[in-house]
C-alpha cells in the first residue's frame, strides 16, 4: 500500500558524516529527500552541536561521538544510523531518554573481517612480515625456519558470534581444528569445540583470534595475568575492540618470545583522521602486522553497510519501523487504509497508554488500531486514528504526561 508522508520531504535534513557510502545518499535522494549533506570526516563535539540543531536523521561511523550534550542540542533528531558494527560511540541511555532510534549494521561486514583473519593467520604463521621487511631492505631471506602450515593447527576463537562463526567455517575448510570460548552457550558449527574456560582456550591454541564487544568485562581481556597461559610461540590476532588487549603486556610477550607474532587492527586510542600521527608499543616488533582499523573496510562491506543502515533509517522515517533499534522498542506494522498513523514515544511508567486512550476518547476520536511495545526506559505506541480527526489527535497526544516525542507519520 502506498502512503504519502505527512511532512514535506524538502524540509527533512539528513546529515552523513565520515564519508559514508554513496549508497545511503542515493537511497534518500531517489525517494525525494533533497537535503542530504555528506561530510568526509568526523566532527568534534562543539562543531557537531552547531550542525545538528536542525537535523532529522544523522549517519555516522565509529569516530563521531554522540554525547548527551549533542543529543540535548538535537531538538529535531529522529534517528541515528551507525554505519558500522558497533554502537558504543553513541550514548544509548541519553538517546533513549530523547526518544531517538539508533540503528547499526551488525552483520554487513562480517565476511570482510573473517577473510582477513584467515589471511593474517597464514601471513603470521609463515613469518611473512619478517621476510617482506628483509626483501624491502635488499636482504634475501629464503628459509623454512619458524614457518608452518595452518593445516592441523588449532585456532582459538574468543567470542563465537557472527564473525567468530564465519572464521570457524573458513578455518575448518583449510584443515584447522577450531576451539572457541564464549560467555554464552553457543551451538558449534562443523567440528568446532567449546572450551570450558579462557585459560583452556589460550593454552591449547596455536592462533588466538578475539571477537568480543567492548564492555567492562572484556577490558584488558588479554592481560599480564593470563598472557602466561598462551602456548609458547602462539599468535594473537585482535580485530575486535581496542580495549580488550593490554598492548604493553603483548609487546613484552613478543619481545621475550612467548608469542611468535601478532596482528592488531584496533587500539585504545586511535587518530581522528587519516594522516594523523599514531604510536603503539608494538611498532617495530618482529612478525607483527599493524593495520589502521580496516578489518571491515572493503568496498563490498561499505556498500552493504550503506544499504542496510540507510534502509533502516528510511523505514523508520517513512513507516515507523524500529526493527533493529537499540533504543526504541522494535515494532513493524503494515499501513492501515483510511486512517492516519501517529507515533508516540513516552517514558515507560504505568498509566500512559490509559492516558492516551482517555485523552482521545474524551474528544470522540476513534482509534482504528493501536500497538504498544516497551523496554526498561521508554514505550513506543503506534496509533491509527480517524483521518478527519488526526490533526486534533496529534495535538492532544503532545499533552499526555510522560510524552517524549510525537510524530504524524502519514
Amino acid at each position: 500500500m502506498s502512503q504519502t508522508t505527512s511532512y514535506p520531504k524538502e524540509k527533512i535534513n539528513i546529515l552523513f558524516l565520515e564519508n559514508i557510502s554513496d549508497k545511503a545518499v542515493e537511497l534518500f535522494k531517489n525517494n525525494g529527500y533533497a537535503n542530504v549533506t555528506k561530510i568526509a570526516g568526523a566532527l568534534p563535539e562543539d562543531e557537531l552541536i552547531k550542525q545538528i540543531k536542525d537535523v532529522h536523521l544523522l549517519g555516522i561511523r565509529s569516530k563521531t561521538q554522540i554525547t548527551p550534550k549533542v543529543l540535548d542540542a538535537a531538538k529535531k533528531l529522529q534517528a541515528i544510523g551507525c554505519f558500522c558494527i558497533g554502537v558504543n560511540q553513541v550514548n544509548l541511555k541519553s538517546a533513549t531518554h530523547h526518544g531517538v532510534a539508533v540503528f547499526n549494521a551488525p552483520y554487513s561486514n562480517t565476511r570482510s573481517v573473517a577473510e582477513l583473519i584467515i589471511g593474517l593467520s597464514i601471513m603470521l604463521i609463515r613469518r611473512i612480515p619478517d621476510k617482506n621487511k628483509a626483501a624491502h631492505e635488499g636482504i634475501w631471506k629464503k628459509e623454512a625456519k619458524g614457518s608452518y602450515e595452518l593445516r592441523g593447527k588449532t585456532l582459538g576463537l574468543t567470542g563465537y558470534g557472527n564473525i567468530g562463526t564465519q572464521v570457524s567455517v573458513l578455518a575448518e575448510a583449510l584443515g584447522m581444528k577450531v576451539l572457541f570460548y564464549d560467555v554464552e552457550t553457543k551451538l558449534p558449527l562443523g567440528n568446532a569445540h567449546a572450551a570450558a574456560s579462557l585459560k583452556e582456550l589460550l593454552s591449547q591454541s596455536d592462533i588466538v583470534s578475539l571477537h568480543v564487544p567492548e564492555t567492562q568485562q572484556t577490558k584488558n581481556l588479554i592481560n599480564k595475568n593470563n598472557i602466561k597461559y598462551f602456548k609458547k610461540g602462539a599468535i594473537l590476532i585482535n580485530y575486535a575492540r581496542g580495549e580488550v588487549v593490554d598492548l604493553d603486556v603483548l609487546a613484552k610477550a613478543l619481545k621475550e618470545g612467548l608469542l611468535s607474532g601478532a596482528a592488531i587492527d584496533v587500539y585504545p586510542v586511535e587518530p581522528e583522521k587519516n594522516g594523523d600521527s599514531f604510536t603503539t608499543p608494538l611498532q617495530g616488533l618482529s612478525n607483527v602486522i599493524l593495520t589502521p582499523h580496516i578489518g571491515g573496510s572493503t568496498e563490498e562491506a561499505q556498500e552493504n553497510i550503506g544499504e542496510d543502515v540507510s534502509n533502516k533509517l528510511f523505514q523508520y522515517l517513512e513507516k515507523g519501523v524500529t526493527t533493529g533499534s537499540h533504543t526504541v522498542p522494535a515494532i513493524s506494522l503494515p499501513p492501515v487504509d483510511k486512517a492516519h498513523r501517529i507515533l508516540h514515544i513516552h517514558n515507560n511508567v504505568p498509566g500512559v497508554l490509559s492516558a492516551i486512550n482517555t485523552q482521545l476518547s474524551n474528544h470522540d476520536i476513534n482509534i482504528v488500531g493501536q500497538y504498544l511495545k516497551t523496554n526498561d526506559d521508554i514505550g513506543y505506541v503506534v496509533l491509527d486514528v480517524d483521518r478527519q480527526l488526526s490533526s486534533q489527535a496529534l495535538e492532544l497526544l503532545k499533552e499526555v504526561k510522560e510524552t517524549i516525542k510525537v510524530r504524524m507519520l502519514y
